[in-house]
């Protein structure tokens, strides 16, 4: 899906908070502490058994954050995050059978690549944002500058994600094919377990300060 005003947002933050969470009951916090942190947008993982009523929770009392679905992996995953009210959704590689359903519905997605062929697959399917993952396994910011510079008139962008951090962030960022980076450091599930809100809206704040920084 080319275009998307979804995916212009998303470009817009730069950030997306990759997150996996275990109780309902932090979603609230957790939402908050990244609206008063300055970054009004989450991915939430379907990695936790709670990730569907999370989503439900946030879509519902914060619909100014501007939500996700992560580890979507099936067309069941893609219409339940649907039914809870997700924007978008973003998967770790492509499955077509998924890709040809979101398409049918309409529903922003960002499928995953690692290769030219993969680039090429989502192509074919209509896909110009892509989720590069694992970003800094795969090879970080050199694969990517490779892997970026036959599809740029292609109108391909990425969302690296996957080992990505404060210390190599702007890096990613200063790429003009990179739409926005996934933030799995921003809020961590031990951190939320915790309660550690003050520290997640200061990361926020942190991350949205290098954006700042790194686009100008």
């Amino acid at each position: 899906m080319k275009d998307h005003e979804i995916f212009h947002k998303i470009a817009h933050f730069g950030i997306v908070p990759v997150i996996a969470i275990d109780r309902v009951d932090d979603a609230l916090p957790l939402a908050d502490a990244l609206l008063e942190g300055g970054l009004p947008v989450i991915e939430i993982t379907f990695r936790t058994r709670a990730a569907a009523e999370v989503m439900e929770t946030i879509s519902r009392h914060r619909p100014e954050l501007l939500l996700g679905a992560g580890t979507v992996l099936t067309v069941e995953n893609l219409e339940a995050a649907r039914s809870c009210g997700a924007a978008f959704a973003v998967a770790p590689g492509l499955n077509p059978r998924v890709v040809g359903r979101a398409n049918d519905l309409g529903f922003p997605f960002v499928p995953g690549v690692v290769t030219p062929s993969d680039i090429e697959a989502g192509l074919g399917l209509d896909c110009t944002t892509l989720k590069f993952f694992p970003a800094e396994a795969a090879g970080g910011v050199p694969m990517l500058k490779s892997l970026g510079a036959p599809y740029k008139h292609a109108g391909v962008r990425f969302v690296p994600t996957g080992g990505v951090n404060m210390g190599n962030l702007e890096s990613y960022l200063q790429l003009d094919t990179v739409a926005a980076v996934g933030g799995t450091w921003i809020a961590k599930k031990d951190d939320i377990a915790a309660g550690r809100w003050a520290d997640i809206r200061q990361r926020c704040a942190e991350t949205v300060e290098v954006v700042r920084r790194a686009r100008p």
